[in-house]
């Protein structure tokens, strides 16, 4: 059985000895306002290296523990953070820093146009000024553009929590967002745990929590929050908020100069005795309350093991995925050599092998369902970087594996699968592919082994075929209704031929037991052989060449 631990203290260290402490504070230290009355003032830094360092400050010492509902922020510019499938989803942030922010909107609007994401930046504020840097960091990824662009580091010291559990969770559902905030906190600074009796705030992102001993990271809202209650100043309202020029110096000199001392309590396993060993280093050396802490602690860290054990992680499953859709080509591809095709393979059901497809589209279903699902709980802005890598996969699948559950669909008896039948990841995988607005090139040479581009390509077939069954029944005195289905047959005629004419329509649909070529034969037999349409002109004798990727379309 594998044995957890907690790593806080050694990513303390080398955070502490990275220098970005040092630098970020050093800025904040040459901070001052422009003008008399002004409010809110930063400061930019560019350095030899590219780097781009915000420090901002404000002479607003204090807020009131105040939440302001997202629904009533006007205007809200973190609006990118509902999720796509939850309108009415909103969270709060405190009303006072909101107020501010606002009200400073033009000019910050102006200052993030200026950044550069492609390279390194770092935003930091101390005090409520941490607060505001912690917004114009989330604003900040709203602009940030997937592969190109570097995340933003915000780095805030001592500021008071600016949210509460709503948005901790919007932030949280991308890893790649809370790592983007580093918090620091001193066990002497009021201001990092004056909202927690509040009951409603919650922290994001990682803290650096420290003390005359030393300090150690945590990631665990649940963990910060109980440290920060145990560590808040016994009479908050007598205390100045700390300065953290001496903090950050000290932490640099213990990074430096390591203690290894082991925890002098007893534990009964690694990740008990780390803990025990970061709460000595955060000052905790009372037994009793030093043992229960590291109880709570360690139930809190398992927890959230659990939960990020049962966390949906598309990635680590893409290519067990892939092995079912290969074996979905290879079923393709036999049912071919039985002048079938797949659909109508899987269709008719006759043989062991339709069996074990149904098992790897049940399959393939489940693993996508959930890959929609994730996506939109993602907050807005996230969700498009996460369809986008995920795309490409999703539009193979979407072509494979659709037309099988329209088989099923109409073998049961269903009719107008495409208004009643499709499923919502269907539609919201071909969505997403049409809003990629990236054309799709068409290489005719490879056009036998393509995959119908329209996925619904079948359910038009099927509804063609029902548009024939009710010709043969309707009385020949029902003209209007007779007119009604004939309509219909034409505009799938249209249909046909304009996927032909892309080459993107797979040429299996003429496989002389495939349904397609069921209802040509039908409708042909209807309509007479001098039925002159388009699509009945390529049926007669370019077929062949339509196969080899050769036949050229008349232009209109």
């Amino acid at each position: 059985m594998t044995q957890l631990c907690s790593s806080g203290q050694e990513i303390a260290s080398l955070v502490a000895s990275s220098g970005l402490l040092s630098s970020s504070w050093n800025l904040i230290g040459d901070l001052n306002p422009t003008h008399p009355n002004e409010n809110l003032f930063w400061k930019k830094l560019v350095n030899g290296s590219d780097l781009t360092i915000i420090a901002f400050g404000t002479t607003q010492k204090h807020v009131e523990p105040d939440l302001l509902p997202s629904s009533n922020i006007t205007p809200n510019p973190f609006e990118f953070l509902r999720p796509r499938n939850n309108p009415n989803f909103y969270f709060s942030l405190n009303r006072s820093v909101m107020s501010l922010f606002n009200g400073y909107l033009p000019m910050l609007h102006q200052l993030k146009s200026e950044i550069d994401l492609r390279k390194p930046v770092i935003v930091t504020g101390h005090a409520v000024g941490g607060s505001i840097a912690s917004l114009f960091t989330l604003w900040l990824i709203e602009k940030m553009r997937p592969i190109s662009d570097k995340r933003p580091l915000c780095i805030t010291f001592g500021s008071p929590l600016v949210g509460d559990q709503h948005l901790q969770e919007a932030i949280s559902r991308s890893t790649s967002w809370n790592s983007c905030f580093l918090h620091v906190a001193s066990h002497r600074d009021p201001l990092p745990s004056s909202f927690i009796s509040n009951g409603f705030y919650r922290p994001f992102g990682t803290f650096l929590l420290c003390s005359d001993h030393g300090s150690t990271c945590s990631e665990n809202p649940d963990s910060i929050l109980r440290l920060l209650k145990e560590m808040s100043p016994p009479d908050q309202g007598l205390l100045q908020i700390q300065g953290y020029g001496d903090i950050v110096q000290m932490l640099n000199s213990k990074a430096i100069f390591k203690d290894s001392g082991v925890p002098n309590t007893a534990c009964q396993n690694l990740l008990q005795a780390s803990l025990a060993l970061q709460l000595q280093t955060l000052g905790f050396s009372d037994p009793p309350l030093l043992k229960n802490l590291v109880k709570d602690l360690e139930r809190q860290e398992l927890l959230l093991t659990l939960k990020k054990r049962k966390q949906f992680i598309p990635h680590k499953k893409l290519d067990e995925m892939k092995t079912y859709m290969a074996h979905l080509e290879w079923y393709k591809k036999t049912s071919k050599n039985w002048k079938t095709g797949y659909y109508d393979s899987y269709k008719n059901d006759r043989f062991p092998r339709d069996q074990d497809v149904f098992m790897f589209v049940k399959i393939l279903n489940n693993y996508w369902k959930d890959i929609v699902e994730e996506v939109d709980k993602q907050p807005q802005k996230e969700s498009v970087v996460f369809r986008t890598r995920w795309l490409y996969a999703g539009t193979n699948y979407r072509r494979m594996v659709e037309p099988l559950d329209i088989a099923h669909y109409y073998k049961e008896g269903g009719q107008d699968y495409i208004n009643k039948g499709r499923a919502e990841h269907y539609k919201q995988l071909q969505k997403w592919q049409e809003e990629d607005r990236k054309p799709e090139p068409i290489n005719r040479k490879n056009v036998q082994s393509i995959l119908t581009m329209d996925s619904c390509f079948w359910a038009h077939v099927e509804e063609a075929l029902i548009s024939l069954r009710k010709l043969k029944m309707i009385a020949g005195s029902n003209d209007a209704e007779k007119q009604e289905e004939m309509e219909r047959l034409e505009e799938f005629e249209g249909y046909v031929y304009g996927l032909l004419k892309n080459y993107s329509v797979s040429p299996e649909i003429f496989l002389e037991k495939s349904s397609y070529m069921r209802w040509w034969h039908d409708y042909i037999s209807i309509m007479g052989a001098s039925h002159g349409s388009q699509l009945a002109k390529f049926m007669k004798n370019n077929v062949g060449m339509y196969e080899k990727g050769e036949y050229e379309f008349p232009r209109e």
